[in-house]
């Protein structure tokens, strides 16, 4: 296996949680959160926000389109930063224990225009990856294999060189694709494991 040059986060569910689905049943209710959910493809919404078309006008096109839920999905914008909550602290450790090593840190995320400029705001650690490639802002999303070849393209390194960091199999499986080397995150420590016995880390960096 190749030496690695450069690990690549995910941002969503692997440095900071993203349960929308939990939100809503805070707020609303399981019952009417199923009910919503089932009458209309929020995530879908979302894609359409990461691949960066406009946030606030998005989520009100699909409380327009289905009245019966327009106050509760327009919640997705107005409590877009509590869906986005909390921060994955053993994560950013990781993120700069590396960054301390002088390992190169990326970050390859499906994220909009609008919530990432909330999200550097609320989360200031997102401003310390040595490159990021936010979907938004590239006009393309994960699984697609035209955002890693971008990201490939932009730092120059080998794909085999690259360990990415991702919550989702299909992201996990186009990387894989392209030769990259993956860790499919389930929880921070087994991350943190996985950057040990590459070598990246020491076992006491790997601690909280």
């Amino acid at each position: 296996m190749s030496k690695v040059q450069a690990v690549v986060f995910d941002i969503g569910n692997v440095l900071i949680e993203w349960q929308p689905e939990r939100h809503y049943d805070r707020v609303i209710g399981p019952a009417r959160r199923k009910a919503m959910f089932n009458a209309v493809d929020l995530h879908a919404m979302n894609d359409l926000v990461d691949r960066g078309e406009p946030f606030k006008e998005t989520v009100y096109a699909a409380a327009e389109a289905l009245p019966d839920f327009g106050d509760d999905i327009r919640r997705w914008h107005a409590d877009w930063l509590q869906m986005a909550s909390p921060a994955i602290p053993h994560s950013v450790a990781l993120l700069r224990a590396l960054r301390a090593k002088g390992v190169p840190v990326f970050a390859l995320s499906n994220f909009g225009v609008e919530t990432f400029a909330i999200a550097e705001v609320e989360y200031p650690f997102l401003k310390e990856f040595d490159r990021r490639y936010i979907s938004g802002h590239m006009r393309m999303v994960k699984p697609f294999a035209d955002i890693y070849a971008a990201l490939e393209a932009d730092c120059g390194l080998d794909p085999a060189g690259l360990l990415f960091a991702d919550d989702r199999v299909d992201n996990i499986a186009a990387a894989q694709a392209r030769g990259w080397q993956t860790h499919l995150f389930i929880d921070p420590q087994g991350w943190a494991d996985r950057l040990v016995a590459e070598g990246l880390i020491s076992e006491a960096e790997s601690r909280l």
